[in-house]
């Protein structure tokens, strides 16, 4: 749960915690160095359906970003950018976007960090916690209609003005690791959209998904 906090924490800091460019590196040295510490027993990169993984991960990205493709303004829309959702704003400035040392730390932080933090919190944690506390006594991928789709809604409302694609992705995910049973693939899974997305980020400048 600690690397969770810290990554929300970081979050709501935005770049009082250090200001400038050296708020990226600092962002994802403070996450691995949490996940080292509290959580590196906890982490499993074994896969079992790693193919399959990876067209998950791809088919997750599809998802995210389709909305937005095929109908231009959608995410302008009330129901996505509110006073609950909040606003769609880009974590880069502009003066920034060319910075390799940002691009390197954000790409990081998005594509390799965040799979970890956020699988072992919602997958491996929260849809087991929520059907036993005593979580540990549960397997990997353990299901009840309740755990999996309250942990769906929770994962949504983290996305903010992208919560109706954070709701199908928190589905899809959820799904893979009943499927599986295995931490290492929904990690490679969720390893994948986040770098197909910072790809699309940097080869179309669609900075508002970073």
């Amino acid at each position: 749960m600690l690397p969770f906090a810290a990554l929300l924490t970081l979050l709501a800091a935005g770049d009082m915690l250090v200001p400038g460019r050296w708020e990226y590196p600092a962002r994802a040295l403070i996450l691995a160095l949490t996940l080292f510490l509290c959580s590196r027993r906890a982490i499993s990169l074994r896969t079992v359906q790693a193919l399959a993984s990876v067209g998950v991960g791809l088919a997750v990205f599809a998802v995210w970003i389709a909305p937005d493709v095929l109908w231009p303004g959608w995410r302008d829309h009330w129901i996505f950018q509110n006073q609950l959702t909040g606003r769609l704003v880009s974590g880069i400035p502009e003066s920034l976007r060319e910075d390799p040392m940002v691009i390197v730390s954000r790409t990081i932080r998005a594509a390799l960090l965040v799979p970890l933090i956020e699988e072992l919190f919602w997958r491996a944690f929260l849809m087991r916690w929520l059907i036993n506390h005593d979580f540990l006594k549960l397997p990997l991928g353990a299901f009840t209609v309740k755990a999996f789709f309250l942990t769906t809604v929770l994962f949504a409302a983290e996305h903010g003005p992208y919560w109706e694609v954070g709701l199908l992705a928190g589905v899809i995910y959820n799904a893979w690791m009943v499927r599986t049973r295995s931490l290492g693939d929904c990690i490679l899974a969720h390893a994948v959209t986040n770098g197909a997305l910072s790809a699309y980020v940097l080869l179309y400048g669609k900075w508002e998904y970073w």
